[in-house]
């Protein structure tokens, strides 16, 4: 998956693709900065939980600029976005995370509110990067409630 971000990166700038390449540029850094900061290697994983953070931290920033009235940045944020969304797994439909939570929710015997952690510890490592967690996590919480 990095090496795919590396090659699409030299194909928009022989492209002379300015904007695609800044966004490639910036996940490479993110994922770059991950690896230094954690001393860790670069894993498909790795890459998924970066563009995940970075597809959030723009959608909440979407919605800032929305509420002011920046359309001209809302625009650019969602080029943005688009481009993230290329690199992430297909998402994942509302019947597959609610088997997901099933599933957990019979292998942790979850039965009250206190269960949440453990539900969550199943589920986050499925779904993560495919899906919005708040989503999954007031799932969770309805079918505890």
């Amino acid at each position: 998956m990095f090496d795919r971000i590396k090659n699409d990166m030299i194909k928009a700038m022989k492209e002379k693709d300015k904007f695609k390449l800044s966004v490639i540029r910036m996940i490479k850094a993110s994922i770059d900065k991950e690896r230094i900061d954690k001393k860790i290697e670069i894993t498909d994983e790795v890459v998924i939980d970066v563009l995940a953070k970075e597809l959030k931290t723009r959608e909440e920033s979407k919605l800032e600029f929305s509420k002011a009235g920046r359309t001209d940045l809302v625009e650019d944020l969602d080029k943005e976005i688009e481009i993230i969304k290329e690199y992430l797994p297909e998402p994942l439909t509302d019947e597959e995370i609610d088997k997901i939570i099933t599933e957990a929710f019979k292998e942790t015997e979850a039965s009250s509110i206190k269960d949440m952690g453990k539900v969550m510890k199943i589920v986050t490592p499925k779904v993560k990067g495919r899906c919005d967690m708040k989503d999954v996590s007031s799932k969770i919480k309805a079918k505890l409630s």
